[in-house]
């Protein structure tokens, strides 16, 4: 791997978690077989030798993802790098990429607390993110929503956002690195593939005359500032939750409505999750209708809860349906 990358990942790293990478620090990396995370893998090592574990999740979803796991355990052996293959608890059910996500994230977290690992890397890069936040705006998202790309969740680390797919991958072919194609990265049923496949087209039509179609430093800013004004409507909520809202088992009041829309949308949500908190998370038109008609003084049923407005708002669990 070229020095460049190694600098500009320790500079990453760095400024993520406030300080430099202490040599007792362990680093855990999720690691697909893909150009991207093979080359963090490989650039982590070098970084901090001795300090790194990875781990392959294999889903089940396609016959050849277990050799791909297999892949990069080989490659780790020869390197030296314990690593570990992830089995997922139960079944992929409801939105297939959603959900594998989130079954992703459980396993890495299980194995990142049972190896007691300090920071978990994903390799997430710059044209991950601007495939989601277009995807994102395409579908009406909020600035929570748009601000959900962020380099640093907790332990989990995206230091790779500041370079390109063709980087990474150029970077693994000149040194030896192997890596696999997922098939799904170009199967056209998913939103992502179509997305990248237009703007690699945008692309090119604009590298013809020498132009640049997104910066990726510059998207990352936005992204900073959306997930900061994120972070401050959440304090909002939270002491306004405190100060506004009456919780019993039974049904949670709120006895002030005199705030701007967002921040009684996040308030509606916060009712619903005290009563039902296996609710999926109002959001987009559902939860808007709600709050217009909320403030209209009307009923409304949202996530298995009825809601009524008027000058105070009043929250309770929907009766069950009556079995024909």
């Amino acid at each position: 791997m070229p020095d460049e990358l190694h600098a500009r990942l320790n500079d990453a790293t760095a400024r993520l978690i406030g300080r430099a990478v202490g040599p007792h620090d362990r680093i855990g990396i999720a690691v697909s077989g893909g150009a991207d995370s093979m080359a963090l893998l490989a650039a982590a090592h070098h970084c901090w030798p001795g300090q790194v574990e990875a781990a392959t999740v294999d889903h089940g979803l396609r016959p050849g993802a277990r050799a791909e796991a297999e892949m990069v355990a080989a490659w780790c052996a020869a390197q030296g790098i314990a690593h570990d293959i992830l089995t997922l608890a139960g079944p992929i059910t409801g939105n297939l990429q959603a959900s594998a996500r989130e079954a992703r994230y459980a396993a890495l977290e299980g194995w990142r607390t049972e190896r007691r690992i300090d920071w978990l890397m994903t390799a997430h890069q710059a044209d991950d993110q601007i495939e989601t936040v277009l995807l994102r705006l395409n579908r009406g998202a909020g600035v929570g929503g748009l601000a959900s790309v962020r380099a640093r969740r907790g332990h989990v680390l995206r230091p790779l956002l500041g370079e390109r797919r063709a980087v990474l991958r150029a970077n693994c072919e000149a040194h030896g690195v192997p890596f696999v194609d997922d098939p799904s990265n170009v199967d056209e049923r998913f939103d992502r593939v179509r997305m990248r496949q237009l703007l690699a087209t945008l692309a090119c039509s604009l590298n013809e005359r020498g132009g640049e179609l997104i910066d990726p430093a510059a998207l990352a800013r936005s992204i900073d500032a959306l997930a900061e004004a994120d972070s401050a409507l959440a304090w909002m909520t939270d002491t306004l939750s405190t100060d506004f809202l009456d919780l019993t088992e039974q049904a949670v009041t709120l006895r002030s409505t005199a705030f701007p829309p967002e921040i009684l949308r996040r308030l509606i949500a916060r009712m619903i999750a005290h009563l039902n908190p296996e609710a999926e998370k109002p959001r987009g038109p559902s939860i808007d209708q709600a709050l217009f008609q909320l403030l209209d003084a009307r009923t409304v049923t949202l996530a298995d809860c009825v809601l009524t407005g008027g000058e105070t708002w009043t929250a309770r669990r929907a009766p069950p349906r009556k079995s024909r």
